[in-house]
């Protein structure tokens, strides 16, 4: 069974160790979770790879310098090197993957990078972004993140950033957001996502999705991609079993929303993880374990197809 991963770190990975003269080879490195051998392992047909500069340890100087160093290394690293890894420039590239090849979508998590420097979208979007989370964790020029105590939505920018994602059919991703930044997106976008949140009424952490924001993203036929970190599943845990993100799954059918529920793992950003799933080789496991708990279709639907009936 396929699947489609909506979130990981691995570009991040990938710089640091380039910043401190290591080499990482993407194709097998034991530290990259989202290698190209454990994404084969694990039936990964289409994998996010998020650009993400750190707005805590890199200066605001410098972020657009790391951004496309970022972006060089998915296209030479991930994409140029490897015959088998094709890149999404368009969202019906995915339909065309053959057999074992994986489909690689550049996605961006958070705006720092870009400034209030509009020509700068312009070329993350020429460089293939297809997916854009507005924020992180803190306040930037586009809007307040979960961790900003203000919880302010989108500015003017912010506003005009999800405008343009709408003519150029990129995702505007609301993981990560302030709750007032989420309504406001809701009310603009027209292809929203959560690439990487859990349920808050099971879970009351700042990035997970209260139930009230879940019914928005069903009745905008949006993807709803849990995270496969023990942080978001369970108050206070570092370690969590598949039957715990069972709970987050049955919630949101609960909801309306069985048709949405997809991944986004956060590899390569998590530091502890569901028993038996450290990489993305575990989706094999995954599947396997969400079949004892739902029919075959309804885990092809988590698995892949739920995002594939909803793309722009």
């Amino acid at each position: 069974m396929k699947v489609i991963d909506t979130h990981c770190d691995a570009l991040l990975k990938l710089q640091t160790a380039s910043l401190e003269q290591r080499k990482l080879d993407f194709r097998d490195a034991p530290e990259i979770e989202t290698n190209l051998k454990r994404l084969e392992e694990g039936n990964v047909s289409v994998q996010f790879f998020a650009i993400f500069v750190n707005p805590e340890t890199v200066t605001t100087i410098d972020q657009w310098k790391y951004a496309e160093e970022q972006a060089n290394l998915f296209h030479e690293e991930i994409v140029g090197k490897n015959e088998n890894v094709k890149f999404i420039h368009d969202w019906k590239d995915i339909h065309t993957l053959g057999p074992g090849e994986i489909g690689a979508v550049l996605t961006l998590e958070g705006a720092e990078a870009i400034g209030n420097d509009i020509e700068k979208l312009q070329k993350l979007y020429q460089m293939g972004v297809k997916s854009f989370g507005l924020t992180w964790n803190p306040a930037n020029l586009c809007a307040d993140g979960a961790g900003e105590p203000r919880g302010a939505g989108l500015t003017t920018l912010g506003k005009e950033v999800v405008q343009l994602n709408n003519k150029n059919k990129v995702l505007t991703d609301v993981s990560h957001l302030s709750v007032k930044a989420f309504w406001d997106v809701m009310e603009l976008a027209n292809y929203p996502i959560a690439s990487h949140s859990n349920v808050r009424a099971i879970c009351d952490h700042p990035r997970n999705l209260y139930d009230d924001q879940l019914k928005a993203l069903i009745a905008k036929n949006a993807p709803i991609h849990f995270a496969l970190y023990p942080v978001f599943l369970k108050k206070d845990a570092r370690t969590a079993t598949v039957a715990d993100l069972c709970e987050h799954i049955d919630h949101v059918c609960a909801l309306g929303g069985e048709k949405n529920i997809g991944f986004g793992s956060d590899f390569d950003g998590i530091s502890c993880y569901i028993d038996n799933i450290t990489n993305s080789s575990g989706y094999d496991y995954l599947l396997n374990e969400l079949q004892k708990h739902y029919s075959e279709e309804q885990v092809r639907g988590f698995a892949y197809q739920n995002f594939i009936n909803m793309l722009p």
